[in-house]
């Protein structure tokens, strides 16, 4: 299928449409109980079974409009499934908490796999789009490791000592406002290390 081009608000709208969406039907549905197939089942275990085909629309409209899907997509696509599947099945919120943990825990072992073969892989995924020298993927693939190492730490703390609502707020602003955080403090060494993308 053809790579195209898409209005990078819709981009936007779209990979973050679904978890700001679970964020707000959880909020208004937080302190119901729905009875389905003779079943009671908490706010937060409907919103989980909302958002699951909510996400895989989005991942479809995605690939539908541009033409590819990221691993990152892909994988985040799987576990959601896999996760949010397990928590409606079994009536237990928290295999999609764990969900965030395995995610971030993921990234820190495959990126740390690549760093003691003396390779960056976040450069294999983001390469194309961001040129910079081998020097310079290396010292960003240090910092996110580390960085995604306290974000998996901070959610099994957060979803293990603290309220379903702190969780859900926590996993849906704090946890991406961070990893923003980290990548704006990058500015110095992208300015230091990018080069200039081979036309030819």
């Amino acid at each position: 299928m053809e790579q195209r081009t898409i209005n990078p608000y819709l981009k936007s709208a779209l990979e973050l449409g679904p978890p700001i969406l679970f964020f707000i039907v959880y909020l208004w549905i937080k302190d119901e109980t729905f009875t389905i197939a003779g079943h009671d089942y908490s706010g937060f275990i409907v919103a989980t079974a909302g958002f699951i085909p909510l996400l895989l629309a989005s991942i479809a409209a995605l690939w539908w409009l541009t033409g590819k899907l990221s691993r990152m997509q892909i994988f985040t696509a799987v576990l959601v499934v896999v996760f949010g599947g397990l928590t409606v099945w079994f009536d237990d919120e928290r295999f999609f908490k764990m969900k965030t943990t395995l995610v971030y825990a993921f990234f820190v072992i495959v990126l740390g796999i690549g760093l003691l073969r003396r390779e960056s892989w976040l450069e294999f995924v983001m390469g194309e789009m961001m040129p910079m020298a081998r020097e310079g993927w290396m010292i960003l693939t240090r910092r996110l490791v580390a960085a995604f190492a306290l974000m998996a730490l901070a959610n099994e703390i957060v979803w293990r000592t603290q309220t379903t609502e702190f969780w859900v707020t926590f996993e849906t602003f704090v946890l991406p406002g961070f990893l923003f955080v980290v990548f704006m403090f990058q500015a110095k060494l992208f300015e230091r290390y990018m080069v200039e993308k081979d036309e030819g």
